[in-house]
C-alpha cells in the first residue's frame, strides 16, 4: 500500500459545494490512492465536516478539521475576494502535524483530472514550494516593478502548491511574513500570492502550467501564441492533472465563458450534493 497523499485546503462555508466537487474529482481520478485532507478554517461546523465525509467514496480519504484563530492575522489585508482564510496556507507548516513532511495545497475552485502521485513524489531538495506561473513576460515585468522582484521572476500562482513542510518548519520566519504584510499592505493585490513570491521566490520550483495548474485564461493565451503547438480539450483530458478556475470566471456562476468548464460540469454531475 502506497503512503497516503496529504492535501491541504483552506476555505469558509461559502465554498463547501465546490470543495466537495474538487474532492470528488480527486478521488475519482486516482482511485488507487488514499488521501488525507486537512481543512484549515475558522468557521466550519461539525455538521459541515459531516456533510463532506458523508458524500465521499468510503475509504478514499480522511477529512481532518484544523481550526485557526483569526486573531493571528488581525492586521492582514482582507476583502471579499481575499478572505482571511487564504493566508492560512502561509503558516501551514506550523499547524499541520509534525510527522507530515509535505503537503499539496489545492484551492477549492479546481478539479483534478489525473493522479497527483508524480507531483507528490517529486524531489524538492531545499525548495519551499513547487508551483506554476500563469503570467506572460509583460505581466511578469509589471509584477517585478510593483513588488521589486528579481528580473524574470516566475511569479507563481498560489492556488496549487507542493509544500516542503520540513524545510518550512526549520527555516520559515513567521514574524517576517507578518511584518511584510503589515508594511506593504497597500501594494498587495493578491496578498498571500504576493507574499509567497516576494519572500520565497528563490525557493520555488516552477512546474508546467499546462499540466499542474491550467486555467481558462492560460489555455486561451497559450493557444494564441503561434510559437506553441496548439492544445485542445482532448489533449487536456489526456495530459492535464489540474484544471483551475481562478479569478472571477467560474463555471458554476452565471455568465461563465471558457472551454474548461466542461470538466467541472462532469464532476459536478458525479458529486452527491
Amino acid at each position: 500500500m502506497k503512503e497516503p497523499i496529504h492535501i491541504l485546503v483552506t476555505l469558509d462555508r461559502g465554498y463547501l459545494r465546490q470543495l466537495l466537487v474538487m474532492l470528488t474529482s480527486l478521488t475519482t481520478s486516482d482511485p488507487h490512492s488514499r488521501f488525507e485532507v486537512h481543512v484549515m478554517n475558522s468557521s466550519l461546523s461539525e455538521g459541515d465536516l459531516h456533510y463532506l465525509r458523508g458524500r465521499l467514496r468510503p475509504g478514499s480519504c480522511g477529512v481532518h478539521d484544523i481550526k485557526i484563530s483569526d486573531g493571528m492575522l488581525a492586521g492582514a489585508p482582507v476583502e471579499e475576494r481575499y478572505p482571511r482564510e487564504m493566508y492560512y496556507r502561509l503558516f501551514a507548516a506550523q499547524f499541520l502535524p509534525a510527522e507530515i513532511p509535505r503537503v499539496i495545497y489545492l484551492d477549492p475552485d479546481l478539479v483534478v483530472l489525473g493522479s497527483l502521485r508524480p507531483l507528490w513524489e517529486m524531489e524538492m531538495g531545499e525548495s519551499f514550494f513547487a508551483a506554476c506561473s500563469h503570467l506572460h513576460r509583460t505581466f511578469r515585468r509589471l509584477n517585478e516593478l510593483r513588488l521589486d522582484l528579481p528580473h524574470e521572476s516566475a511569479y507563481v500562482n498560489s492556488g496549487v502548491l507542493l509544500m516542503n513542510l520540513d524545510a518550512l518548519r526549520q527555516q520559515q520566519d513567521i514574524g517576517e511574513v507578518l511584518r511584510y504584510i503589515g508594511e506593504n499592505r497597500q501594494k498587495l493585490l493578491l496578498p498571500d500570492q504576493d507574499v509567497i513570491n516576494v519572500l520565497y521566490g528563490k525557493r520555488i520550483i516552477e512546474l508546467n502550467s499546462l499540466v499542474f495548474n491550467l486555467s481558462d485564461r492560460y489555455y486561451r493565451f497559450y493557444n494564441l501564441n503561434p510559437q506553441n503547438v496548439r492544445v485542445d480539450l482532448e489533449w487536456v483530458r489526456k495530459n492535464t492533472v489540474i484544471v483551475h478556475y481562478c479569478g472571477r470566471n467560474k463555471p458554476w456562476k452565471p455568465g461563465y465563458h471558457g472551454k474548461l468548464g466542461v470538466f467541472y460540469q462532469e464532476f459536478e454531475l458525479r458529486t452527491p450534493v
